[in-house]
């Protein structure tokens, strides 16, 4: 391993709080191909247990600093070509641990367009900017004159004593806008003490409404959180308010500010002189003041501004990927027969029934609200498609009629008798949000060719209550519209940190292999869009998979990719009863060993707990795999195929709570958590709107973020 490589590792472990010992393990297998899912399943031996949130972050700090390392070596090579690097310099340079860093010690010498400062160096004035900046007893004006004297018959624009200072002062405030030191005090300064203000654009009042928070708003710039940061940003963008960095809000106009008693504070510190009462002191206070104004202020304000927004936009990222992880990991209701109502009023309801794996058995429409108002005739026909294909579970999408159709629904229920041989069928309130995507998407086009488009977001409901995962992959994660100001964060970074969230849950729950859609089998570690389609293929030419082994008969799929994915696919009633737990098909030999010892079959192995305490572990531990492995597999032999999700259960709706104007102050009702932002929590109580239970009105004790208390998907009383 190189010293960068092993410089970086170090800190690496350092910010995780883990040992240099387990990074290098983890960077090894990432560099090798391995996936984060299949490292924290399977190689807590080598990273002595990392899970995926270390290998996460271990992921994204790698890159950056790989990045950071790969830019110093292109700034360190410039600055060389120019022959301007010190010993000192390079020292800095090596020791700069972050991008904002480098970039400040590398400004000096960065190619740039032509200044106001390089045509007066070029004019001959930087000896005279200097000789003043380093000797402030000088007389600026005496000291110009005889610059003027030296070049009479240069043909520049600086022909008078004016002009010349005027040169000497933009090379030295270009100077102290390149100097790193100062600008990261004054960067330190900023964030300490400045306000970030925001103001209404004059004369667009009546537009900016939905602004009105932030027509006169002002707070410390440290202290802002990021939806508020993204709001005053979004109405930047909009052309409704205008935003600025204030470093003294209380400041008076003809004081001097903080900021350029900083710099004159550097300034002095670096000349070991006094400019107090001193012949340059007016001409050096000119140029502090330029260096501010002209220089500093702007760029900084500019940087720090977007660097409050790149804070803002991972905040917000962050929280859309919890509320997704929730939604993506929310009970299933399992394997039941299951109708599909995605509502609607002129148009109708569509509805599809779908069997217990999901395969679609019937569709159609019926019109049970305004205008038609064919509501008996309605009922009568869903109680007899229910009858006869044994609907267990009805699917309501919480779209525009969803109340109205939760109705026709308990009417559906009440038509049968407790004592009839059918089960009264149960009624559930589902999230339609991506559904239109799905049912407009090429994956619903090649699965459904021949159905209406409006149908296939029937379908898609009811699959999402029988497995929201299994249904929701098929979806781009940012349809599913769970976060907040979504559209206004880096739309790649959102689209990497969500597809990292749906790689986690699935291979947190596993796949099973004869079942699973190609957009589910995508998201399976180490398998790529060709491969799923190969292997749905497969499955489709040759029957069921019977084992694991035969994915390696699977076109384009390789022992590396087999090595990724094999323990995260399952199949039931298989050849191997061990192919349908997590154990990897690379452990079989040990648990073989296993069932030799205890002298039993596998099948009788699984599931049995008291039979597996009595193995003791050392005798089956090998270099590759010891006790970490051991005692994983022991675990899942015990329990195969546990599911992580919760339990299902359902919100039940107030009956007579239809829209808002049936609410009243000091209702209480049950309702869905739908999202969670920094700043609370929404609830769909069944009025087409969903409320927003503000942070400060959640618990009666002090809490940082909702998610302390809720996430999205839980029954809540509000």
């Amino acid at each position: 391993m190189s010293a960068i490589a092993e410089q970086i590792s170090e800190q690496i472990a350092q910010e995780l709080n883990v040992k240099s010992s387990q990074i290098n393990t983890a960077i090894a297998l990432l560099d090798d191909g391995a996936t984060v899912p299949f490292i924290a399943r399977y190689r807590k031996e080598a990273t002595q247990g990392l899970d995926d949130n270390h290998l996460r972050a271990l992921a994204t700090r790698l890159t950056y600093l790989r990045d950071l390392e790969a830019r110093r070596q292109v700034i360190l090579t410039s600055i060389k070509q120019q022959d301007k690097l010190s010993a000192e310099l390079a020292k800095q340079i090596v020791n700069a641990d972050n991008k904002t860093r480098l970039e400040d010690l590398y400004l000096p010498y960065k190619p740039k367009r032509r200044t106001k400062g390089q045509i007066a160096i070029e004019a001959g004035i930087e000896p005279l900017a200097n000789s003043l900046f380093n000797n402030w007893q000088l007389n600026p004006e005496h000291e110009a004159q005889a610059y003027l004297d030296k070049v009479a018959n240069n043909e520049t624009n600086y022909t008078d004593v004016k002009a010349v200072l005027e040169g000497a002062s933009s090379i030295l405030a270009e100077r102290f806008s390149e100097d790193a030191n100062l600008l990261q005090k004054l960067r330190n300064h900023i964030l300490k003490q400045a306000h970030l203000t925001s103001h209404v654009v004059k004369g667009k009042e009546q537009e900016a409404v939905k602004f009105r928070d932030y027509f006169n708003h002002s707070e410390k710039l440290k202290t802002v959180p990021s939806h508020r940061m993204l709001a005053m940003l979004r109405g930047r963008n909009e052309g409704f308010l205008q935003l600025k960095i204030a470093v003294d809000p209380s400041q008076d106009k003809n004081e001097v500010s903080s900021a350029e008693h900083i710099i004159s504070e550097h300034l002095t510190l670096r000349c070991c002189s006094q400019r107090n009462e001193q012949a340059a002191a007016s001409f050096l206070t000119s140029t502090v003041r330029l260096a501010w104004k002209t220089k500093l202020s702007v760029s900084l304000s500019n940087e720090l501004l977007g660097k409050l927004r790149e804070q803002a936009e991972l905040q917000a990222i962050k929280v859309f990927a919890e509320n997704l992880t929730d939604l993506l990991m929310a009970a299933p209701a399992g394997a039941k027969t299951t109708l599909g109502l995605d509502p609607g009023l002129r148009t109708g309801c569509k509805i599809a029934i779908v069997d217990a794996t999901g395969k679609l058995l019937h569709t159609t429409t019926i019109f049970p609200h305004a205008p038609q108002n064919h509501w008996d005739k309605s009922v009568r026909t869903l109680v007899n498609i229910c009858r006869q294909y044994k609907v267990e579970l009805m699917a309501i999408g919480n779209g525009t009629g969803s109340r109205e159709s939760d109705k026709l629904a308990s009417d559906v229920i009440a038509q049968f008798d407790a004592t009839a041989t059918t089960a009264k069928p149960k009624k559930m309130m589902v999230s339609e949000a991506g559904a239109s995507v799905y049912s407009a998407s090429e994956f619903a086009a090649n699965e459904f060719p021949d159905l209406d488009v409006s149908l296939r977001g029937a379908v898609s409901i009811a699959r999402r209550l029988q497995d929201p995962l299994a249904e929701l992959v098929k979806i781009d994660p940012k349809a599913i519209g769970v976060g907040q100001y979504q559209h206004d964060v880096s739309q790649s970074q959102l689209s990497q940190s969500l597809d990292d969230v749906v790689e986690d849950c699935v291979n947190a729950v596993g796949v099973d292999l004869n079942s699973a859609s190609a957009a589910l089998l995508t998201r399976v570690a180490g398998l790529n869009k060709t491969m799923a389609n190969n292997i749905v293929q497969f499955r489709d030419e040759q029957g069921a998979f019977t084992n694991r082994k035969q994915l390696k008969k699977v076109a384009r799929l390789g022992p590396k990719a087999f090595e990724q994915a094999a323990g995260f696919l399952r199949i039931t009633g298989g050849d191997n009863p061990l192919d349908q737990c997590a154990v990897h098909p690379e452990t079989y030999p040990i648990v073989e060993s296993i069932i030799k010892q205890l002298n039993i079959d596998s099948a009788s192995l699984l599931n049995n707990a008291q039979q597996l305490q009595q193995v003791n572990l050392s005798d089956f531990a090998t270099e590759q795999f010891g006790e970490v492995t051991l005692q994983e597999i022991i675990k899942e032999l015990a329990k195969p195929s546990r599911d992580p999700r919760p339990e299902f259960k359902t919100a039940t709706f107030a009956d007579g709570v239809n829209n808002m104007a049936d609410l009243r102050v000091g209702m209480v009702l049950e309702g869905i958590v739908s999202n969670v932002a920094n700043f609370g929590a929404f609830v769909d109580v069944g009025v087409h709107q969903d409320g927003l239970v503000h942070i400060s009105s959640m618990t009666n004790k002090f809490i940082k973020d909702p998610r302390e208390l809720v996430k999205a998907g839980d029954v809540v009383k509000v």
